[in-house]
């Protein structure tokens, strides 16, 4: 129902203002939307790893203002006279932003959720991270970045300088850069904040989120993340040691339990699934092929000869990394041919193994329908055996009789197995990464501190400076350079000796939450004291130069 209404200045200007307070609950209402109709659709989507079962339960809630219609006239003579409140809810980055604390937020798409299809789309190579966490951290509201992309993920941790803005931007981003609509990104995606995405860090380093509980690859790609970051501006603080804290969380996990027994990455998984297809005499008979001898080549290798193999051929577009597996596994028979010969290689082959980093199809249909058939003692089937992302081996092989094509997602059945031991080992690794949640939780907020420090420092100096100025000024253009040195030194003594205690208790390694909580008390105590307004003010320089300077 529409309400007419005649509005003085004073009763827009309180308009104005409780919209702007509103703004920070609801996070989405903006200057332009007022007056009028409001509405913010947020969805939450929520991971759940418990009982070694991920699911995503999706939560809508709308929130909408009421309707407020106004007479274009009346308002045009009110906001004249009231620039000033209309200038406060226009630069209000107090109550949108800065009561916010900046966030750690990850945006991911996992094997759980994510369709091969996709993951493959938005998969970004190693050798691209760089550029993109400057691109990320080019966002407005995005402060430092990482990307963890490997087969079975892509994940994508940032720190906001706001929750909703900067989740809205990083997945805009995604899906420039992959193609995809960003509705459909937001099918498919999860969302976690802080202290959840903290411990989806560490459980993803533990392996607790892996296809195959508890394998040792995934530990590797976070190390990865962190020597590849190394030196990249936006890798900073929080996510630099966000992710050295999940690679110790990931190395205790695997000491303390005993969680990387069996099957323990998506090769092995790969090498067991294959001789699961095959009938149990062939498994030493079958002939077996890998194309690519990279680090995913290289261990389908290791695990075929723990299985008993002891001949295989190896395709790849070099022999230098074929020859160094053959020096270093002894005793099997090793046989190297160049890419050009893959398809011949494949004819004379039962089961194939791809993993290479190629970005279009080895294997299609038209390839593959004309290859002779493989005998019945493998079962009658040539088993593709794809753990490449993007994909290798095309789908639509699948069509033809003799041909069976699986790649990263059909792993799930290798899985399957001892399900109560999982568990067990899962739990144990949980009470884990609780505990170390909780330190990681602390030594970031003991990081709050730092702000302060440096504040109270530039307040000190600047007070240290302005006095000397005017001690030096009384006593004259001749004093000589040593007496100016002395009186300099003195000042620096002196302020440095006041704010030794001050200092000492703003400073804790995060360890002690006793000690944390009063570190904190004492920074919220300084802040107030000599009116530092650390929190509002850092978030709020940070939030305008990061506009201005995209603006430009």
């Amino acid at each position: 129902m529409a309400v007419s209404t005649s509005f003085s200045g004073a009763k827009l200007e309180a308009l104005l203002l409780k919209s702007a307070a509103t703004s920070s609950s609801t996070r989405n209402l903006s200057s332009s939307h007022l007056p009028g109709v409001c509405k913010s659709i947020r969805t939450r989507r929520i991971l759940f790893q418990r009982s070694g079962v991920s699911s995503f339960t999706p939560l809508k809630c709308e929130v909408a203002s009421s309707d407020v219609l106004v007479q274009n006239d009346e308002i045009d003579r009110a906001q004249s006279s009231n620039l000033s409140a209309l200038e406060q809810l226009k630069t209000s980055a107090v109550d949108r932003y800065t009561k916010e604390r900046s966030s750690i937020v990850v945006i991911g798409l996992s094997i759980h959720t994510t369709p091969v299809e996709m993951r493959e789309k938005l998969a970004i190579p190693e050798a691209e991270w760089p550029r993109a966490i400057g691109e990320l951290c080019g966002l407005n509201h995005i402060e430092e970045a990482a990307v963890l992309s490997t087969c079975n993920r892509m994940e994508i941790y940032v720190v906001a300088l706001s929750q909703h803005r900067g989740v809205k931007e990083v997945t805009e981003w995604m899906s420039k850069t992959s193609g995809i609509p960003v509705s459909e990104i937001c099918q498919h995606r999860f969302l976690l904040y802080n202290n959840d995405a903290t411990q989806h860090i560490f459980e993803v380093s533990a392996g607790l989120d892996s296809l195959v509980l508890g394998e040792g690859q995934i530990l590797a790609q976070v190390k990865q993340v962190v020597k590849v970051g190394q030196g990249v501006a936006g890798f900073g603080r929080n996510i630099s040691g966000l992710f050295k804290h999940a690679i110790a969380v990931g190395k205790r996990v695997r000491t303390e339990t005993n969680i990387a027994a069996g099957a323990v990455s998506v090769s092995s998984a790969a090498v067991e699934l294959a001789l699961m297809k095959l009938p149990e005499p062939s498994h030493a008979t079958a002939r077996m092929l890998v194309i690519g001898a990279g680090k995913m080549g290289k261990l389908v290798i290791k695990h075929l000869v723990a299985k008993g193999c002891t001949k295989m051929v190896v395709v790849n577009r070099s022999e230098e990394r074929v020859t160094a597996i053959r020096e270093e596994i002894k005793d099997v028979e090793i046989i190297y041919k160049p890419l050009t010969e893959m398809l011949s290689c494949t004819a004379e082959a039962d089961v194939i193994f791809t993993s290479t980093a190629s970005e279009s199809l080895l294997f299609t249909k038209e390839q593959v329908k004309d290859l002779p058939p493989v005998g019945h003692d493998v079962g009658g089937l040539r088993l593709f055996i794809d753990i490449s992302v993007p994909r290798n081996v095309g789908a639509c092989i699948n069509n033809l009789e003799d041909v069976r094509v699986y790649n990263v997602d059909d792993l799930k059945e290798v899985v399957a197995a001892n399900k109560e031991d999982r568990l067990r080992k899962a739990m144990e690794a949980q009470s884990i990464i609780t505990e170390e949640s909780k330190q990681f939780e602390a030594w970031r907020d003991s990081l709050e501190t730092v702000p302060t420090i440096k504040k109270l420092r530039a307040y000190a100096e600047r007070i240290r400076t302005a006095e000397l100025e005017k001690c030096l000024s009384k006593m004259g253009d001749d004093v000589p350079k040593k007496t100016r040195r002395a009186v300099d030194d003195l000042s620096r003594g002196i302020v440095n000796k006041l704010l030794h205690g001050p200092m000492q208790h703003l400073r804790c390694d995060g360890s002690d939450s006793r000690t944390l909580s009063e570190t904190l008390e004492n920074m919220h105590a300084l802040n107030r004291m000599f009116s530092l307004e650390t929190e509002i003010s850092v978030l709020e320089q940070k939030i305008r130069a990061k506009v201005e300077q995209n603006q430009k």
